[in-house]
């Protein structure tokens, strides 16, 4: 698939700045990236001398992400910036759109392999009779927080929030669904509210500023730079696992690696390569603190202050897996709270073992 291009008025577009090199370390790193180059380079000679060219270029996978720049998408971009794809012998596309509900349609037509997005769209896909599974668990929280306007100091809870309009990423998004979830269970009607897809960053900040919303779940560097400029204050927050757990009442496994269950089937090794990056890029998270970490990402993502983008990281990387298994109560909580939201959830008898899979994760090198 051709890379989308990044035009004036586009909401989807590739991202320009990723290769398959390696970009962004210090020290030691690079020292380690540039023999690691090395490496590459004379293996794929030395293939490419006795396979032929043809058999030695790197195979093409596409994901789309529902927005790059947010830090719960961050494993995908340290994974792509440390060259993990290509040592599995892959050339990864990114693109990317405002809302992972877009995402999910753009696999679904066959437009992408692969979605960086949430679990629980693969809950609801298959309550819809569209299977997919979550390979690839990143996030087990959601690191989304609901923000409230400080030009609405009447908002003391959720419950205060009876007849205003509400931010969401997108209109059948999970920040949509999770939004929906704290409503009902503060003894609020959905029809109570107003949600307006206001995606993030600077279109959600844009929107709360002009009291075009009043509050909106938002995430990271989103959330700081709300907090920083006065414009905003925490009302909920999903932020963390210890939190996410007293909010819903258990675990929340959120941004994940979730692809077509036919094509799983039909691509086994594609997907085995894709897991052995992606679980690489978990490990150098875990194995590193967040200003080391934040070298490898492009400096618009910091929005203008990479000191807050490092602090931020530094609070909510706790979230991220550190071996991309599904943690063995997720997923009933998250289909609990759907079906709370989601009459087509509540009676449907979704199989959750359907709707992820361990089984790539466990087959990862441990060195």
């Amino acid at each position: 698939m051709s890379p989308a291009l990044a035009v004036a008025g586009s909401t989807r577009s590739a991202v320009p700045w990723f290769s398959s090199g390696k970009t962004g370390a210090t020290g030691h790193d690079r020292r380690v990236l540039r023999m690691n180059d090395f490496r590459r380079t004379l293996a794929a000679f030395l293939i490419g001398l006795a396979i032929g060219p043809a058999a030695a270029r790197a195979e093409q996978v596409a994901l789309m992400v529902g927005g790059v720049e947010k830090q719960i998408y961050l494993p995908l971009i340290v994974t792509q910036r440390l060259g993990y794809f290509s040592d599995e012998g892959l050339d990864v596309t990114i693109e990317s759109e405002p809302a992972g509900v877009e995402a999910a349609d753009e696999m679904l037509a066959g437009a992408v392999q692969g979605v960086i997005g949430f679990y629980d769209h693969n809950i609801e896909l298959q309550a819809l009779g569209k299977y997919t599974r979550s390979v690839v668990q990143l996030g087990l929280a959601p690191g989304e927080v609901e923000m409230v306007s400080t030009g609405h100091p009447e908002v003391q809870d959720i419950a205060d929030l009876r007849g205003m309009r509400l931010g969401v990423t997108g209109l059948g998004s999970s920040t949509d669904f999770l939004t929906k979830y704290l409503l009902i269970t503060a003894g609020l009607k959905l029809s109570d509210v107003t949600p307006v897809p206001v995606g993030a960053g600077d279109t959600l900040i844009a929107a709360l500023r002009q009291d075009h919303i009043q509050a909106a779940m938002t995430t990271e560097p989103t959330v700081s730079r709300l907090i920083a400029a006065g414009d905003a204050r925490v009302l909920v927050d999903l932020s963390s696992l210890a939190a996410t757990r007293a909010v819903l009442g258990g675990p929340y496994p959120a941004a994940c690696l979730y692809m077509d269950a036919a094509w799983i089937d039909a691509h086994p090794q594609t997907v085995q390569r894709l897991a052995n990056a992606l679980v690489h890029g978990l490990r150098y998270i875990a194995s590193h603190d967040a200003d080391q970490i934040a070298t490898l990402v492009p400096d618009d993502f910091y929005a203008g202050d990479r000191a807050m983008y490092v602090a931020a990281l530094a609070r909510g990387k706790s979230m991220f897996s550190v071996d991309g298994r599904m943690p063995p109560d997720g997923p009933a909580n998250v289909q609990r709270v759907l079906a709370a939201v989601m009459p087509g959830v509540a009676g449907s008898a979704v199989d959750l073992t359907r709707t992820f899979t361990n089984a790539f994760v466990d087959a990862v090198p441990v060195n």
